[in-house]
């Protein structure tokens, strides 16, 4: 598999300061004197997907929600059911992909493409969310962050590279945090931010949040602590087992999940970084990649179809493919999907994809491994 490197048109974008990206502003930031150096336009994408794509069905949304709740229910009552040592295991991998397929409904709702309806999407987020240890608010608002600032090496916030200079400084406990149990790292950022940024998602005078939303994460805040609250009542009832078997192994399921997604969602040798004026809201959202996670697509409601939703965020995960299916042919070799199986990419990226150059407008992942450096050399040449 490779991915080309194409020089894409560079234009200011301003910052939106909304709950979801402002299209319409970007629409028209967009689409000026540098569209010659790029063959499609925002507008064209958006020309070229079905206008029902954009429109939320609350009804399948629901369906959706549903319907992970009932499998989540299920999964208890076998499980506890059969109280079987040669069976937990199967319900923890198993209950631990529901509760992360819970949590992208939620996402849907963070986007406010579940429904049209904001008080909706917030009640259906919190409780998708509040269950499996996310502050809903906390986490809608600084993926909001990443949205805006995908791709942009000073401001994005998920996934962003370290320069060869913070990483050759970064302390040892850091890197093996980031480069080596990475895909436990979920409840870490929840709580102390990505490396270089502070800011904790529970408290409202973190630097991540506005003062006009405050209350949103007051509100997340003790819904959490609620839900830890109950959690611990529930194992001074019935032990520390109980909290194992029924939900601590299944959350870390459900984190390596989330980790394994969103890290191979941005971090991939062949795609660019960009810094300053050489970025721009198009040139981020087109720095994402498709992935086939195979049977498990539909049961996490086809998250791995990125490229699409970074473009346009209001589009519910139910109408991703089609609307992806629109985009190609008028992205062409500037959209990028990976056909290789996900433990590969996994291992190719973790040991590829260490830290980008301290100068540069387009900068690529590398490594100080001598082997993964030879390799992406020989890709790029290709390419």
């Amino acid at each position: 598999m490779h991915l080309k490197s194409c020089p894409l048109y560079i234009q200011q974008q301003n910052p939106v300061s909304s709950n979801t990206v402002n299209l319409n502003h970007i629409e028209s930031s967009e689409s000026s004197l540098d569209s010659t150096k790029l063959p499609f336009t925002l507008q064209d994408l958006k020309a070229a997907i079905p206008a029902e794509c954009f429109q939320p069905n609350v009804a399948k949304s629901l369906f959706y929600f549903i319907r992970d709740i009932l499998i989540i229910g299920l999964l208890y009552a076998v499980a506890n059911y059969l109280d079987s040592w040669f069976f937990w295991p199967i319900f923890w991998l198993m209950q631990g992909t529901m509760f992360w397929a819970l949590f992208v409904v939620g996402h849907d709702c963070g986007h406010q493409s579940f429904s049209k309806h904001k008080w909706l999407n917030d009640l259906i987020g919190h409780l998708s969310h509040t269950p499996i240890l996310v502050p809903y608010h906390g986490w809608r608002i600084s993926h909001r962050t990443h949205h805006k600032n995908t791709g942009n090496i000073d401001n994005d916030e998920s996934w962003y590279p370290v320069t060869e200079s913070q990483y050759q400084e970064m302390p040892l406990a850091q890197k093996i945090g980031r480069y080596y149990v990475f895909l436990l790292a979920y409840p870490v950022y929840l709580f102390k931010r990505s490396p270089n940024k502070e800011g904790s998602h529970f408290s409202p005078n973190s630097p991540l949040f506005k003062p006009a939303e405050k209350w949103d994460i007051i509100t997340s805040t003790t819904l959490w602590l609620g839900m830890v609250a109950l959690l611990g009542f529930l194992t001074y009832q019935w032990g520390w087992m109980w909290l194992l078997k029924n939900y601590a192994a299944p959350y870390i399921v459900f984190v390596i999940w989330l980790d394994l997604v969103t890290f191979l969602h941005h971090t991939e040798p062949e795609l660019p970084w960009y810094r300053g004026e050489d970025w721009t809201f198009l040139k981020g959202a087109i720095s994402s990649i498709d992935r086939d996670y195979g049977f498990v697509n539909h049961i996490h409601h086809d998250i791995g179809t990125h490229v699409a939703h970074h473009i346009f965020l209001n589009i519910p995960h139910y109408n991703l493919l089609k609307a992806t299916e629109a985009i190609k042919p008028i992205m062409g070799e500037y959209f990028h999907k990976s056909e290789e199986p996900i433990w590969k990419s996994l291992w190719r990226s973790a040991i590829s994809c260490h830290f980008v150059p301290d100068t540069g407008g387009q900068v690529y992942y590398t490594s100080n491994n001598k082997y993964s450096r030879e390799l992406l050399r020989g890709n790029r040449q290709q390419s």
